[in-house]
């Protein structure tokens, strides 16, 4: 067995939509997702707001990103912005 070097395949990764890019190298991202309710089973929406860091301000309102979990960088800070998967349409 190889100590020197693990893989984490434990690595938590969210995909959402940046609704907040005012904060500098931090973006707030909105993850939805579906669950089924359990007594009436219909499908309801569930939303999360995460706060992600983006070191080169890249991320404008609009754009899908896919977040992955990191050390805490703040007290509300726990996930990075590891790739720009679609960016927003512009008007």
């Amino acid at each position: 067995m190889n100590q020197d070097k693990k893989e984490n395949t434990s690595v938590r990764t969210r995909q959402g939509v940046v609704i907040r890019n005012a904060m500098d190298k931090t973006v707030v991202v909105e993850v939805m997702r579906r669950v089924m309710h359990p007594a009436y089973t219909k499908f309801i929406k569930r939303r999360m707001r995460y706060r992600a860091h983006d070191p080169e301000n890249a991320c404008n309102v609009g754009d899908v990103v896919l977040l992955v979990e990191t050390r805490p960088m703040s007290k509300t800070k726990r996930w990075r912005v590891q790739s720009i998967t679609q960016k927003a349409v512009e008007a």
